[in-house]
């Protein structure tokens, strides 16, 4: 009652915080500074040994100190503390922009609202995973048996649901536990490796479990993933797996990263759980860029607490190779404890009905040729944006993060777009106004003006950016990247025979004859020109800039104040230069802002050119 009349006295670690706010229509975006990444898998102690093999060898030591933590199987999130106050918490998204979910995050018990004791940096990034607890988990669908709702699949999917509630009072009720794992964007360092910043993080309130250990050497590391395999099933909270990270920070600073993953950190993964079940029929799945997978739909089997009713055959080829058919009975597994895959068949259950299955030669969609490449596995439909099912994956595609970013155009929407016959292609999104949304359901009015706000602001973007959104084959946004630094102009690229552009780093022949072959087809040129007509633009970096830059190399380290890490290295793109995450002889310019790292003492060392901001700005022209 007393914050209710006197709101300037709420603070962030009031108990009120931890009731649940108002629900909401949708989740804002968090940008991560540090980049939130995956690690590299391994499946093996032979992939575990060449792992530290590889550690020793560009460390230039015998023995390697580990930090070792079970690999908790939930909802990754992070989550950001300013003068020790909990201010925002996000999803991991795609690495680079996650979804803001601070209100529910506030409402998990064991989440410090405040940071206790002292030491604490001005800013700090608190990453980790939320869980449901095995017998939390348990005690819940109990209650939701008894309520008449339905339960829950697993612990991960009952968590990962239960922060992603647009009604954090949902989320209040759900026995959310949270434990940190690293850490994010830090303004001043206060460890020295990841055991004493997870020592630090307890004594400043969290929960940091008692499996977390130190370890010497590849030794070491199997017998603690032996030990944690064998105590799985009493933990009370799911893993699957072990993560191994190198403990000194110093040392993971001089291994760096790849373009994906740390290369100073490796997820030991369990192996995959099997279980025997009954293809009751093969279904072909088109997806986004056409290519037709053939799917097993089983009788439904609980594998590893999940219940699979459907796994991938992958390609014709594989449906062969292993020879399944319709009525046979198979090993299903899920690969990576996640995806349903058929590991074989049993042949002597094998009933004499059992029916071979072959790939349609039309689109059991929209009815087109399929097609093969020549060696090629996959087989794709030829009807492109046509194509109903392409179409609504195109779509999403378009507007997804890493693409156009149009907020408030979900999977749903999309949906009832297509539905309704108001959306056919990506550049009928930009042809919808607020008459035509009016008639949508859960469509609001408020909802149609951001939408149409967030459709307008799409429309300025990077050439990079729109190579991506058009959901070329085999153009991921990498290769995107690489395409308008190497060419800066879209025409040269539509144009660009594949001699041409097997220039581009990372395009090979078959990369080539796809984005020719695009490309090529008229239905998609029409689509780009009623794009471009749209207004969507970006923009065109001075031809001597880009020569000047271009296959230069750059380190960014510290923060800068003009713009955000990302745009800088998206900039640096454009202009045909790469950005990389270590310092090594072969880096051209470090760029410094704000409360630099040991990049900076690096590249001194070497003797590297420094840039401040300024300096750097003027460079970018």
């Amino acid at each position: 009652e007393l914050e209710r009349r006197y709101p300037e006295l709420v603070t962030p670690d009031s108990p009120t915080q931890r009731v649940g706010a108002a629900a909401r229509t949708e989740f804002g975006a968090v940008r991560h500074v540090v980049a939130m990444l995956s690690l590299d898998n391994a499946f093996s102690e032979e992939e575990v040994a060449e792992f530290d093999r590889r550690v020793r060898e560009r460390l230039s030591v015998e023995d390697v100190l580990y930090h070792a933590a079970p690999k908790f199987d939930g909802l990754s999130l992070s989550l950001r503390y300013e003068a020790g106050c909990l201010v925002r918490a996000g999803t991991r998204g795609d690495g680079r922009t996650g979804e803001d979910v601070t209100a529910n995050v506030r409402t998990i018990r064991n989440v410090p609202l405040r940071l206790r004791g002292a030491g604490w940096p001005a800013v700090v990034e608190v990453r980790g995973e939320a869980v449901i607890p095995k017998r939390a988990f348990a005690r819940l669908n109990e209650e939701r048996l008894a309520a008449g709702e339905p339960v829950f699949a697993n612990p991960r999917n009952a968590a990962a649901g239960s922060v992603r509630q647009l009604d954090p009072r949902v989320t209040a009720r759900r026995p959310l536990s949270f434990f940190p794992w690293g850490l994010g964007e830090v303004s001043e360092a206060f460890a020295d490796g990841h055991s004493k910043s997870m020592e630090d993080l307890g004594t400043w309130g969290f929960a940091v479990g008692p499996e977390f250990h130190s370890v010497h050497g590849l030794e070491g590391c199997l017998r603690y993933y032996r030990d944690i395999a064998a105590r799985r099933e009493r933990l009370d909270f799911e893993v699957d797996g072990v993560v191994y990270k190198v403990d000194r920070y110093a040392d993971c600073d001089r291994l760096g990263f790849t373009s994906r993953a740390p290369r100073w950190a490796l997820a030991h993964k369990f192996p995959a759980q099997e279980e025997i079940t009954t293809v009751e029929d093969i279904v072909p799945s088109v997806g986004r860029t056409g290519v037709i997978t053939p799917v097993a739909v089983l009788a439904p089997v609980r594998v590893g607490g999940v219940t699979v009713s459907r796994a991938t055959l992958h390609n014709e080829d594989e449906v062969r190779r292993k020879d399944v058919r319709v009525g046979d009975s198979v090993i299903v597994r899920r690969a990576g404890d996640v995806i349903p895959e058929v590991v074989g068949v049993i042949l002597e259950r094998r009933p004499r009905a059992a029916r071979p299955w072959h790939m349609p030669g039309r689109c059991p969609v929209c009815g087109s040729k399929v097609v093969r490449v020549e060696g090629e596995a996959a087989h794709r439909c030829v009807g492109g944006l046509y194509c109903p099912a392409q179409r609504r994956e195109a779509i999403k595609h378009f507007a997804s993060r890493r693409a156009l970013d149009i907020d408030g155009l979900g999977e749903k929407l999309v949906d009832r777009l297509i539905e309704r016959g108001l959306v056919h292609d990506p550049s009928d999104l930009y042809q919808l106004k607020p008459e035509l949304l009016a008639g949508l359901e859960h469509m609001g009015e408020k909802s149609a003006g951001n939408l149409l706000a967030s459709l307008e602001r799409s429309k300025n973007t990077t050439l990079a950016r729109f190579l991506y959104a058009l959901g070329i084959p085999e153009v991921g946004d990498a290769t995107a990247r690489a395409l308008a630094g190497h060419f800066t102009d879209l025409d040269a690229i539509m144009e660009a025979d594949p001699e041409r552009l097997q220039r581009v780093p990372d395009v090979g022949p078959i990369v080539a004859e796809r984005i020719r072959a695009f490309f090529r087809e008229d239905h998609n040129r029409k689509v780009i020109d009623k794009l471009r007509k749209s207004g969507i633009r970006w923009p065109v970096p001075e031809r001597t800039a880009g020569a000047a830059l271009a296959g230069k190399t750059f380190v960014l380290t510290g923060t800068l104040e003009s713009l955000t890490r990302e745009e800088a290295k998206e900039r640096l793109r454009a202009l045909g230069a790469r950005a990389t995450d270590s310092v090594s002889r072969k880096t051209d310019y470090v760029v410094v802002g704000a409360d630099p790292g040991s990049k900076l003492d690096k590249a001194r060392a070497l003797g590297v050119e420094i840039l401040d901001e300024p300096a750097f700005l003027e460079l970018l022209g």
